[in-house]
């Protein structure tokens, strides 16, 4: 069983940055594929970024691309999002997941691949 504990979110003007962490439980944190996805009021659940076991491979959101970095440290069994240049567009609260992964260069972006959910971190972005 893995447990994903979200954090560093915040209040943040327009033109600034924040960096999202996600904590993982479990031995096998670097067996697992991570991905990052938001929820704004009102909307469904949308992805973001996603990054392979091996932290080798990554995808984002066409609307976060250039702005937003996902990462790993698997010695410290956490992941993160680094967002740059944020925009109102992007106040949600954020989530991060986690999926079992076979290979090391394979990433997801649908959310229903994901079997593991942080708690979620809200970000607001002022204008």
């Amino acid at each position: 069983q893995v447990q994903l504990v979200t954090s560093g979110g915040g209040l943040v003007q327009a033109g600034g940055s924040l960096r999202l962490s996600c904590a993982s439980s479990g031995p096998t944190f670097s067996s697992y594929a991570m991905g990052w996805f938001r929820q704004a009021p009102g909307k469904e659940r949308e992805f973001v970024a996603a990054i392979s076991w091996s932290g080798t491979v990554t995808s984002y959101a066409d609307s976060v691309k250039g702005r937003f970095t996902i990462s790993r440290d698997n010695a410290k069994n956490t992941a993160y999002l680094q967002m740059n240049s944020l925009k109102p567009e992007d106040t949600a609260v954020y989530y991060c997941a986690a999926v079992r992964s076979s290979g090391g260069s394979y990433y997801y972006t649908d959310i229903g691949a994901y079997d593991y959910w942080g708690q979620g971190s809200q970000v607001t972005v002022s204008s």
